[in-house]
């Protein structure tokens, strides 16, 4: 099934089958530029409570304040996922001071390489952030989730450079232990006779890991009859200051597709699904 739509729902049709309302709360992580911003005004454009989240206090709160000045209703509070105290203050902060959350958007990560360069340099710092970061969150985060009869849903902003085989028998043991043996194979300079991807290798290494556990959580849940859906969404090539501007398509144009996936009507939202763009795919080798 493909999830996009030619043509925009107008806001009032919008309004007849929305499942969400105010008080539904979507979190979105790394938020204050990019895709994170983009999506955190589309979800906040729908009516929905945004918590909009980054590392830097001063640039995540101007973010918020300019959407708040759209009169969107979101708030800003800082968090860094790689850090362990942030996320326990985070978390906390979310129970008392909101209540819990409907919508886990994991959008934060990074990378330091050019179009054209593959360092891997930077490595731990990568996966830290995009993989490890993602899941500690995610965890803290899992006990807050309303499980709503709408379904309370989590979208990892992933990438296609991070796609496998064989996920069915994945276990979390085993996607843990890959990462740790890829950075092991960082540190003793074997990483590039070992089959790792060629492009962006820390960051396709990342998500490739994020992609595993969303698989090995989606069925985790499932098998106790959780009701929060795991899926991840490849924006594609887009135009942000990861990609120093190089991209086929906004930002903007991204978060429609992503926020479209985050609000999926509960009839039609799948679980540990790969999106490309807005159609699901098989996973494949790398």
């Amino acid at each position: 099934m493909d999830y996009s739509s030619s043509k925009e729902p107008s806001p009032a049709a919008t309004a007849a089958r929305a499942w969400w309302s105010r008080e539904t709360v979507a979190v979105v992580t790394g938020a204050n530029r990019g895709i994170g911003l983009a999506l955190a005004a589309r979800l906040a454009e729908h009516g929905l409570t945004v918590v909009l989240t980054a590392r830097d206090a001063e640039r995540g709160e101007a973010a918020a304040a300019l959407l708040r000045d759209r009169g969107l209703h979101v708030v800003f509070r800082r968090l860094d996922v790689a850090d362990p105290g942030s996320v326990r203050a985070f978390a906390a902060w979310l129970r008392d001071a909101v209540g819990g959350l409907d919508i886990l958007v994991n959008n934060a990560a990074v990378s330091f390489n050019e179009i054209d360069t593959n360092s891997v340099e930077h490595a731990e710092t990568v996966l830290r952030t995009n993989f490890y970061g993602a899941k500690m969150l995610t965890e803290a985060l899992l006990p807050l989730f309303r499980r709503s009869s709408s379904t309370s849903r989590i979208l990892n902003i992933s990438s296609q450079l991070g796609l496998l085989n064989d996920e069915e028998t994945l276990t979390e043991a085993e996607v843990e232990a890959m990462a740790s043996r890829f950075l092991s194979q960082v540190k003793d300079g074997t990483w590039r006779e070992r089959g790792w991807p060629k492009v962006w290798t820390d960051y396709a290494v990342s998500k490739l890991a994020l992609n595993a556990y969303a698989r090995v959580l989606a069925r985790r849940l499932q098998s106790r009859g959780d009701r929060v859906s795991v899926n991840c969404f490849c924006p594609g090539f887009t135009r942000t200051d990861m990609t120093r501007g190089w991209g086929k398509r906004t930002a903007d144009e991204a978060a429609e597709v992503g926020a479209r996936l985050a609000l999926l009507p509960p009839d039609e939202l799948p679980t540990g699904t790969f999106f490309k763009w807005c159609t699901p795919q098989l996973y494949s080798k790398l």
